[in-house]
């Protein structure tokens, strides 16, 4: 008798069980049969979409509801034909839609990873449409009328901004470090400060690039001050080569020190070793004079003797992604040399999109105004506030949405690079959430027909208007007024 509870417990656990795997097998026999529901699609649905896109998305959502059955997350269906052609036709209009989209940046993160980095203007665009309709002389030489070096193209254009001899491009920074390392120093050792054994976006870990270039990471000082004299006690016979790495969005304050390019440079000729310096972000501008911090320039790395410099190509300076190489001759030419090259190499659409922000930088007036990113970093606040004021009189002006939307002064962020946390004076529309909750509202953003993100802060969705551009105005003014729609709460 006193495992008679216990008895009648499994019983009616059993029973359960029993009952919920007969709900599961009736729900699972409800289930549409998938060229039966395609051909119950109403015409306007898949006209002009191809049949395969068509089938696949049935099955997708078919799929999907069972996978959902045997979870016993829903216990029900859709009833009747008309709600399954609905979630059909819901499905079919995503898959046959790009999976890249555009969307509008209203977080005020001006190179935002995640939604693109660095924007390229409309004479970019233009010769990113010639490299694409039309034949090119990518590897041809016209002056010869042989084959000829696609690297040729830019190379002298990043050497005349630079004041490097000689320049590669490949197709991401992290290529760059990889290549130059298994160039200069495979199977022997780099020496780095440990305060420079940095990870940042993408689970890039400089100690792991290293290991992958087959050099050999010897680590000296400690995390916060590294001194040239802990680079001297480390050089070997095996050393081949000084690096140093920008820390991106490490920073360690306080008592710290680390070693100047130059006086690393000092150091490599004494001992006949090469110094590799990578930027991450590198600049072609100063950029303090408009409230950036002081970050050096690669003209500066360049100028201080550093053999080899790394920066990206879709950060700070504006372009598409890619990697620059700059440095000296015989540096540059072992670089180009190795076999690897070829695999990290950059297609036709990123030299015509480089070459074009490239040539804006002859003339740094000029660069300020063609290249977007360095457009939308220098933007002045007030410019910023009369964009805001614009909008809200398009809106019907301030009075009839004050209970709504606010235009606040915010904080922009550089974003992805040498100064990723670095804040600009801007101007945002703050709005009250409504009953949903700021979430609930950053979802509905999310999902209109051109999504616009944002970012929460104290339970207040705020939209920073710096990147918000000129020519998507319209289109911000109508998500707001989808927004205005809503019921308040």
């Amino acid at each position: 008798m006193l495992y008679e509870p216990c008895y009648w417990n499994i019983m009616h656990l059993e029973s359960s069980l029993l009952l919920t795997m007969n709900d599961q097998s009736i729900l699972l026999r409800q289930l549409p049969k998938i060229d039966l529901a395609v051909n119950d699609l109403p015409l306007e649905v898949v006209f002009d979409i191809p049949p395969a896109i068509v089938k696949s998305a049935v099955r997708g959502t078919i799929e999907s509801f069972r996978q959902r059955i045997l979870s016993g997350v829903i216990t029900s269906l859709p009833q009747g034909q008309e709600e399954w052609n609905t979630i059909f036709t819901a499905a079919i209009h995503k898959k046959n839609s790009p999976n890249l989209q555009k969307v509008l940046n209203g977080t005020g993160v001006v190179i935002h990873t995640n939604l693109g980095r660095s924007l390229l203007g409309s004479e970019t665009m233009q010769a990113l449409l010639t490299a694409g309709t039309h034949y090119t002389n990518l590897e041809f030489d016209l002056d010869t009328g042989k084959r000829g070096s696609r690297y040729s193209l830019v190379e002298e254009i990043i050497c005349d901004l630079t004041g490097a001899e000689a320049a590669l491009v490949v197709n991401n920074n992290a290529a760059a470090v990889l290549l130059a390392l298994n160039s200069l120093a495979f199977g022997k050792e780099t020496i780095v400060s440990r305060g420079q054994l940095v990870e940042i976006g993408g689970s890039f870990r400089i100690p792991d690039i290293m290991t992958r270039s087959g050099a050999t990471l010897v680590e000296v000082g400690a995390t916060n001050r590294t001194h040239l004299f802990d680079y001297e006690r480390a050089i070997t016979e095996d050393t081949a080569l000084l690096l140093k790495v920008h820390t991106s969005n490490f920073r360690v304050i306080g008592f710290t020190s680390e070693v100047s390019a130059l006086d690393m440079v000092t150091l490599g000729r004494a001992h006949g070793l090469p110094v590799m310096e990578d930027l991450g972000s590198g600049s072609l501008i100063d950029l303090s004079p408009w409230g950036l911090p002081k970050e050096p320039t690669v003209q500066e790395i360049v100028n201080a003797g550093v053999d080899v410099v790394t920066f990206s190509g879709d950060k700070l300076l504006g372009g598409p992604q890619a990697g620059l190489i700059v440095g000296r001759t015989e540096m540059i030419t072992r670089i180009k040399k190795n076999p690897m090259n070829r695999a990290l190499r950059i297609d036709k659409f990123t030299l015509a999109s480089l070459e074009s922000v490239l040539r804006f930088y002859y003339d740094l007036e000029k660069a300020r105004e063609k290249v977007p990113t360095l457009a939308l970093l220098t933007l002045s606040p007030e410019l910023i506030k009369k964009k805001g004021q614009k909008i809200l009189r398009r809106l019907g002006g301030a009075r009839k949405v004050k209970d709504r939307i606010q235009l606040l002064p915010t904080v922009s962020k550089v974003g992805g690079g040498a100064m990723p946390e670095h804040g600009l004076p801007s101007w945002s529309l703050v709005l009250q959430p409504g009953s949903g909750g700021a979430s609930e509202l950053e979802r509905f953003f999310r999902t209109l027909p051109v999504p616009l993100i944002g970012r929460i802060e104290e339970e207040k969705m705020v939209l920073d208007l710096r990147t918000i551009l000129d020519d998507d105005l319209s289109l911000f003014v109508e998500s707001m007024n989808s927004y205005l729609q809503r019921e308040p709460s």
